[in-house]
Order: structure tokens, then sequence, then C-alpha cells
């Protein structure tokens, strides 16, 4: 039965896994604008925080969460419900791609925590810390697009020595930034 409808869950889980990380792209975003909300005088401070608190719930719970849920469901559908997903999971390629989805649930449980703190008006980070953190979804986004693309465990090391040289850049390039940003401040 799901073999018939592969292509369309599959792209069903494809659109979801899209909405999914726009939402964390997105969040972490909001949490960088929450955290330097909180450096403005009150009467700035008790409307951006609230306006970001509202923003951040919308986000969260209208499309992360639900995109998140959908994307596991489908994706449970593809791997358990097909003569194709009982054959990738026995291929390398995907043992080591599910090790970065499950990468990718801790890292979506570790934004909820950040979200409820932020509910509270708790900023326990920096907004320099939120950027940082922004760019762990980037680089799950990245070694499961190539490891799904390239369907090899092997090739898949040059795509990690590809991530960390890509993340490295991003590190100097986060620098760079915040020496720009503070040298306009002042």
């Amino acid at each position: 039965m799901i073999n018939e409808y592969y292509d369309y869950i599959k792209s069903l889980h494809l659109i979801f896994v899209i909405t999914w990380f726009a939402g964390l792209f997105y969040i972490v975003r909001l949490f960088v604008y929450h955290a330097e909300a909180k450096q403005k005088p009150q009467s700035e401070q008790d409307i951006l925080v609230k306006q970001y608190q509202l923003m951040q719930y919308r986000l969260w719970y209208i499309i992360t969460w639900p995109s998140a849920v959908l994307a596991s469901i489908f994706a449970f559908l593809l791997l358990f419900g097909s003569t194709l997903g009982e054959a990738w999971l026995k291929m390398p390629w995907m043992h080591v791609k599910l090790t970065f989805v499950f990468l990718l649930y801790l890292y979506h449980l570790k934004c909820h925590q950040i979200f409820k703190q932020l509910q509270r008006n708790e900023v326990k980070h920096s907004s320099s810390f939120f950027r940082l953190w922004n760019e762990g979804a980037t680089i799950i986004l990245f070694a499961v697009v190539f490891l799904v693309i390239l369907k090899n465990a092997i090739n898949w090391i040059y795509g990690v020595i590809g991530i960390l040289l890509f993340s490295v850049l991003l590190m100097l390039g986060f620098k760079l930034y915040k020496k720009i940003r503070e040298k306009n401040q002042s």
C-alpha cells in the first residue's frame, strides 16, 4: 500500500523537513533579537520582549513543532512501510544520516528548552551565543543533504571535511561581523 504512494509520502516528508528547518532557523534568530532586546531601555524592552515572545510562541507551536512531528511520521512511513526504506536501513550511509537526525532532535529539544526559558523572560545566553547556536542546524542540514544525495558513507568523510571547513568559515565570518558591528556601534 505504501509503495503505491511512496513518492507522495516522500514529497510530504521533504516539505515538512523544509518547514521544520525554516522554523529552527527563524526561532533562533528570534532568540537573538530577544536577547538583544534585554539590553534596551526598559520602555523599549517591555514592548519588544512581549512581541518576540508572541512571535516565538506562534512560530514554535504553529510551524516548528507540527513540522517536526509530520516530518517524523512521514519518515517513519518511508523507512518502515516500504520495501525501499527497508533496503536503505541496511546501508551505512543511512545509519550516518539517522545519527544526524538524532542530533537534529537533540538540537530541537534544546531549542525548546531555550524557548521555554525565554517565554519566562529568563535570558541565560547572549545574542552572540544564539548566533553561533543557529549554525548547529545549518551543519546538520548540510550533512543530511550530502548523505541523501551521495548515498555513500565513504564520500561522507569528504562531506565532513567540507562541513568542518564550512564551520570554520562561519566562525570567521561571525567574528568579522561582530567586529564590524561593534565598530559601527561606537
